[in-house]
């Protein structure tokens, strides 16, 4: 069966999902340390945090940890899944799948930050009727999906963002664990370029590639976020 042009895809087990975001090394050190995202006094809640809970995606996105000293340190954020599905509750989508002008197109990467989140709020189109967004709206952005070779795929994956007014929430109250998975990022890569004719279910089994599913949402926000009906395209 074909994979749906958008659809949500994750690691989870019966009470949590992973999500991933990249910070630098101080910020990561500490969140791990005491299990607080906002640990460290250089993560910033001032400007939109975004997570992703495609690996794939997460890796393609800091360059397996190597693309830049902000994004060095992947980490592993556990949510609930109800509060996962409450942050997409209160979500609007950042581009306009028809008609309109488009404010960024899907699968443009926005530049990092120091605390390695993304800015994207001078480039956003929101699908509210005035076309502008309230601050504490949270975003979605559909992304080219990628392979674990960082190859573009056909389809999208979620990318979420989290407004500076739902951080400090957010951190204290939505993520029930932090994990460094940078290491795993890592050896990934290095057994990408040692033996490039591994395949997908090798790496599953050597723990470097999680087993992402189908993350079932309620019938009302696959259609908000344009993922049945008229708009799958």
């Amino acid at each position: 069966m074909a994979t749906p042009f958008r659809q949500v895809r994750a690691d989870y087990d019966d009470e949590t999902i992973t999500v991933y975001q990249a910070y630098n090394r101080a910020i990561a050190s500490a969140a791990v340390a005491e299990q607080k995202l906002n640990a460290s006094p250089e993560f910033l809640t001032t400007r939109m945090t975004w997570i992703k809970p495609s690996w794939a995606w997460m890796l393609y996105r800091a360059g397996y940890s190597y693309k830049d000293p902000g994004q060095e340190r992947i980490l592993a954020l556990k949510m609930k899944h109800d509060t996962f599905i409450n942050l997409l509750e209160r979500a609007v989508l950042t581009t306009h799948d028809r008609g309109g002008t488009m404010g960024k197109m899907e699968g443009e990467s926005s530049p990092a930050l120091s605390d390695g989140t993304s800015d994207n709020t001078s480039m956003q189109v929101h699908h509210t009727a005035a076309g502008a967004g309230k601050s504490s709206d949270v975003k979605v952005q559909w992304d080219p999906e990628r392979t674990i070779r960082l190859h573009k795929l056909g389809y999208r994956s979620i990318q979420i963002g989290i407004p500076k007014a739902i951080i400090p929430d957010w951190v204290e109250h939505m993520i029930v664990k932090i994990e460094d998975v940078t290491d795993k990022a890592r050896r990934l890569k290095q057994v990408l370029d040692d033996k490039p004719d591994v395949t997908d279910e090798e790496l599953i089994q050597l723990g470097l590639v999680p087993t992402e599913k189908p993350f079932e949402l309620p019938e009302r926000l696959q259609i908000s976020l344009r993922m049945v009906g008229d708009h799958t395209k």
